[in-house]
């Protein structure tokens, strides 16, 4: 297969954009929301698992009624994930889709034969 794309000129272009400032002060946005959530929500998950495992008395311990609160942390694991993927939707759309929507016009433009620079 070749790497050459469908308008048969050279990934150059794709090369140049990879190595432009605007492709990674995008990708660090991305990154530096990214890395710390995903650290947190896997040790969120991994306190959950341990305490299951070595709390029992803890997680038994009764919230109100019969709700438990192995039952409490778990639904949260739940809550936490959903609100997370909002947070991220979010973001993605208020900063990360803007800057990424220019670099692929950018890059379409130069394919076409338009401008020789990224970001211009």
């Amino acid at each position: 297969m070749s790497s050459t794309p469908p308008t048969g000129r050279s990934p150059d272009v794709y090369e140049e954009v990879q190595q432009s400032e605007e492709f990674g002060e995008l990708r660090r946005t991305h990154r530096s929301f990214a890395f710390p959530l995903t650290v947190g929500f896997i040790s969120w998950y991994l306190l959950y698992v341990l305490l299951s495992n070595y709390a029992g008395g803890f997680m038994g311990t009764e919230v109100v009624g019969n709700i438990n609160m192995a039952f409490v942390l778990g639904i949260a694991q739940f809550v936490t994930t959903f609100a997370l993927a909002w947070w991220y939707a979010r973001h993605a759309g208020a900063k990360l889709d803007p800057r990424s929507e220019q670099l692929k016009q950018d890059v379409e433009s130069r394919l076409a034969g338009g401008s020789t620079e990224v970001g211009k």
